[in-house]
């Protein structure tokens, strides 16, 4: 009987043999590499088995308290924060609003009244709340109009914030007190802190001409001139631009 080779069949060469038998060993390799792996994997997993559940355990009991915690006495100690903070905070605004006696107003707004806490027994009561965490802007401002410049800086650096105008004001208002308490270095860096803290058309220039003036006041023309000139070139349009303008003068003639 006739035998006939498959159509396009040809004969692998030696070398192509090589390579398919090292193919197969490379494989066999890794499948056998995988294998000791997931033993090792295993071992390990029998010998700490009691280690890796307490492990597990502890960070589940930690999950849960976090849970627990901010259902049962995080919210409803918010909650008694905002009910407290309504009148404290009324009594601020008609502060800011008012032309006639204001410090008794935020001294209310401080202290408490109609029966409802101040801004400072609020920040200390409900701290970790953010009702808690606002008191400490308000009282801070609060205290800063009614001139006690220490316990201004006190509640005004614990506030913390990702708001785009509250956050530089807080430190720009730190930077305010350091004046009055004619600790201008403090002050300087203060304003600095408030101006790189968020980039804005209404703070970041008001902020930046503030230090620039209390660089010039410690006679550092340099430094002024970099933070004057930041308005003149990247906040033409704001309003401390054209007062910038004079003081740029004033820093290049101190400068030379």
């Amino acid at each position: 009987m006739a035998t006939y080779k498959k159509r396009g069949y040809k004969p692998k060469t030696v070398v192509e043999k090589e390579i398919e038998v090292e193919d197969n060993s490379t494989t066999a390799e890794v499948f056998n590499t995988l294998d000791d792996s997931a033993n090792k994997a295993e071992e390990f997993v029998e010998k700490n088995q009691k280690n890796i559940f307490i492990i597990i355990g502890v960070v589940a009991a930690f999950a849960l308290i976090y849970l627990v915690y901010q259902q049962f006495i995080v919210k409803p100690k918010q909650g008694e924060a905002m009910n407290e903070m309504y009148q404290a905070q009324k009594f601020f605004n008609e502060a800011v609003t008012s032309t006639v006696g204001q410090d008794s107003l935020y001294n209310l707004a401080l202290k408490g009244g109609e029966g409802k806490l101040g801004l400072t027994d609020i920040a200390d009561q409900y701290s970790g709340t953010a009702a808690g965490n606002l008191a400490n802007y308000y009282a801070g401002m609060a205290y800063l109009n009614t001139k006690n410049y220490q316990e201004a800086i006190v509640y005004l650096d614990k506030f913390e914030s990702d708001d785009e105008a509250l956050a530089p004001m807080a430190k720009g208002a730190i930077g305010d007190a350091f004046i009055q308490l004619t600790e201008t270095k403090n002050a300087l860096d203060y304003y600095k802190q408030a101006a790189n803290l968020r980039n804005n058309q209404f703070t970041t220039p008001t902020y930046l001409f503030k230090a620039g003036i209390t660089a010039l006041d410690l006679g550092e023309a340099k430094e002024a001139l970099t933070l004057l000139n930041k308005i003149k070139d990247n906040y033409p349009n704001s309003p401390e631009a054209t007062q910038a303008e004079v003081f740029i003068g004033k820093a290049q003639a101190m400068s030379n």
